[in-house]
């Protein structure tokens, strides 16, 4: 059976330049709450009288908690209501932030991020929605904005908290609490309904994730360049704290948050990415986008010894991975409205492994050769990208279409 690249009740409810603002905004706004930890751990070991080492568990369970949230509720997105899938997942998010702020000890604490970040997938079901919403002519450029709103609000989250550590960490996730509930209201009203294609079972969803990564090459193509971009991008700023507390001892946090707010422009290759794929194809622009992160690694280690070299840098490499980033999406979901959602579960998993090792690597190379080794290891990683990139180039997966439920093709076994 034939399917429309737009829900009625979406195509009914024309993307407006203001309701797009809104998507990136709650973008950003959402996706901040997985990284406020990261300048706060050392005030959260302190309070809890535990170990640095130990403290590391709260990201991780919080890292934990989002996989599993890629892969058991963004799917949802392919069988349910999306306006109220996304608003429900955003009042869990603050009730998840309220119990951080609330936690009685270490435990809880872990615990409660485990729960957090679950429910904080909420950004990647918002970018299925944004590309549901938007006219195929103008996808890349609103999946692009939409996708800078949430690099925005990945960087200034750690500038954030950086800068409002002194308020106290619970004070901080109190906050963002209530800025989930705003937001959820905020959802609520402003955002149209999106019924899904053909509405299917959760347990069928979750069935079909292996038979549409087995069957679709474009998917892993692109799955592997997004994980070795984040790997890259992760594997500099997760050691950067301990870089700055070697160069600016006792001012570590509060240079993470000026260097977070200088990273702020490498948002700005969001859009001019999904507008280049549209114009020019996405493998070029994604090579390009590759290459610009290359450069900022050897910025990073000529000029690694200064808050200005480092900060050039950072910007550079949140350009140049969140450019190849979008050009991966933009190929993605042009397969098609059916499965898109899904397609965003599998992509961001994988995208959050390779961002997992990247933290690995860049920690244990700065213990191991310093600078120049987070330098060389997070290099590696963007030169693997760019080797898969040129050396298979898969097709559009036309000949999958009947079986993965693309428009214009009977549904197969996926539904």
């Amino acid at each position: 059976m034939p399917h429309n690249d737009h829900p009625e009740d979406a195509s009914a409810a024309p993307l407006s330049a203001g309701l797009l603002g809104f998507l990136a905004a709650m973008a950003g706004a959402t996706v901040a709450n997985l990284y406020y930890a990261q300048p706060l751990l050392a005030h959260i070991a302190r309070s809890f009288h535990v170990t640095p080492g130990r403290a590391g568990l709260v990201p991780v369970a919080t890292q934990i908690g989002y996989a599993a949230g890629l892969t058991l509720i963004v799917p949802l997105g392919d069988g349910h209501e999306r306006k109220r899938l996304i608003v429900t997942t955003t009042a869990l998010i603050a009730v998840a932030l309220a119990l951080v702020a609330l936690s009685p000890d270490f435990v809880a604490l872990v615990a409660a991020c485990l729960f957090m970040g679950l429910t904080t997938t909420v950004p990647q079901l918002l970018v299925p929605y944004t590309a549901n919403l938007a006219v195929p002519a103008r996808r890349g450029r609103a999946v692009g904005l939409v996708m800078s709103g949430l690099l925005v609000g990945i960087i200034v989250s750690r500038a954030l908290s950086g800068f409002g550590a002194f308020l106290g960490w619970r004070t901080i996730y109190a906050l963002a609490a209530a800025a989930m509930a705003l937001c959820a209201a905020a959802a609520g009203h402003l955002l149209p309904r999106q019924p899904p294609v053909e509405p299917v079972a959760h347990h069928a969803l979750l069935r079909s994730l292996a038979t549409l990564w087995r069957q679709e090459p474009v998917l892993r193509f692109h799955a592997f360049l997004g994980a070795m971009g984040f790997a890259a991008f992760n594997c500099f700023w997760t050691p950067l704290v301990f870089h700055y507390a070697h160069l600016f001892p006792g001012h570590a946090s509060r240079m993470v948050g000026i260097t977070g707010f200088i990273g702020v422009a490498g948002a700005l290759a969001a859009p001019l990415s999904g507008r280049l794929s549209e114009r020019i194809g996405v493998l070029g622009v994604n090579g390009a986008f590759l290459l610009l992160a290359l450069v900022a690694y050897l910025v990073l280690w000529l000029a690694g010894s200064s808050l200005l070299g480092v900060a050039a840098g950072a910007a550079l490499l949140d350009a140049g991975v969140q450019g190849s980033h979008i050009s991966n999406q933009t190929r993605i979901y042009a397969l098609g409205a059916a499965v898109r959602n899904r397609l965003t579960a599998l992509y961001m998993t994988f995208y959050f492994v390779g961002g997992a090792l990247g933290s690995y690597i860049g920690t244990l190379a700065w213990q191991e050769a310093g600078w120049a080794g987070v330098c060389v290891s997070g290099a590696a990683f963007i030169l693997a990208a760019q080797a898969r990139l040129f050396t298979g180039r898969p097709g559009d997966g036309a000949r999958h279409r009947a079986t993965l439920g693309i428009p214009g093709a009977s549904a197969g076994r996926l539904r």
